[in-house]
């Protein structure tokens, strides 16, 4: 019997460490991209980078200022499209678990996820920039919003699913409308949830390139209207990295760098958001 017990021990810690061992390597692509990244872009970070525009080639200095407001202009008219339908969506979909809309929609936006980042800016600049007849701003912020939609349903839908119908039924039976239940009881329970999606969507499409490309184009100058078309970091990346210029190439490991830390940034936030919020029911 005790060797059976010793055996069984040492089975269990094999595949313990086994499994330990091969989590670790999953972390190694992203520690070495991580690594290089910082050691290319590092030194090319200071106050004058992040507050001066691109300057002409052959001129030494020169920021990416107009970059850094972009991206987040593009992204904050991105969260105020998405973020109100996706909350709705998510509410209806937990709330009509077997309708055959609900179907539909639930299908619908696991089509959409699966998407193409590329397809969305093709299809936006379809339906706005040929209409409006130039890039701008606003349809690339349509294009990121409508990237950001599954994944803050999904989230909103599953965290109101795991919240006991008791809660529901206890605000119904005090005689609270069907609406005020859903806003005063059950979207503050699952803020946790709804948060998360949020800022998991907001760091999917923050380093987006393709979509852009189609609709925001970008700007040399810095640009507060959003009918005209404006810079961001990810558009920034790509067009500094395949030049033939080694100032622009130092530009671009910057804001690479400054892309990155956003990412991770964000990521932390939404783990510490979560455990903070977190609701014990």
């Amino acid at each position: 019997m005790n060797n059976k017990i010793k055996y069984r021990v040492a089975k269990s810690r094999i595949i313990q460490g086994i499994i330990m061992f091969l989590a670790f390597v999953c972390t190694l692509p992203l520690m070495a991209i991580i690594v290089y990244i910082f050691k290319q872009g590092i030194t090319k970070i200071n106050w004058n980078f992040l507050t001066n525009l691109p300057k002409p080639v052959g001129e030494a200095g020169g920021g990416i200022a107009n970059a850094l407001l972009g991206s987040v202009m593009l992204v904050v008219v991105a969260s105020l499209i998405a973020i109100p339908i996706s909350i709705l969506c998510g509410v209806y979909l937990s709330e009509n678990k077997n309708g055959k809309l609900a179907y539909w929609s639930r299908l619908s936006v696991d089509v959409l996820q699966g998407v193409p980042s590329i397809v969305v800016g093709i299809v936006v600049y379809f339906w706005v920039v040929k209409p409006m007849g130039t890039f701008s701003a606003f349809s690339g912020s349509i294009a990121l919003g409508i990237m950001m939609l599954p994944i803050m349903i999904r989230s909103t839908e599953e965290t109101l699913k795991m919240i006991p119908t008791s809660l529901k039924e206890a605000g119904l039976a005090l005689g609270l409308p069907y609406h005020k239940v859903i806003l005063k009881i059950i979207l503050p329970c699952g803020i946790s949830g709804i948060l998360s999606g949020i800022m998991l969507s907001i760091a999917r499409v923050a380093g987006e390139t393709a979509p852009l490309l189609f609709t925001a184009f970008g700007n040399p100058y810095l640009n507060f209207h959003m009918s005209k078309p404006m810079q961001s970091l990810p558009l920034l990346i790509f067009n500094y990295a395949t030049s033939p210029y080694d100032e622009w190439h130092d530009l671009a490991w910057g804001a690479a760098l400054i892309l990155l830390s956003t990412v991770l940034l964000l990521n932390i936030i939404t783990k510490l958001t979560t455990r903070r919020w977190k609701v014990q029911l």
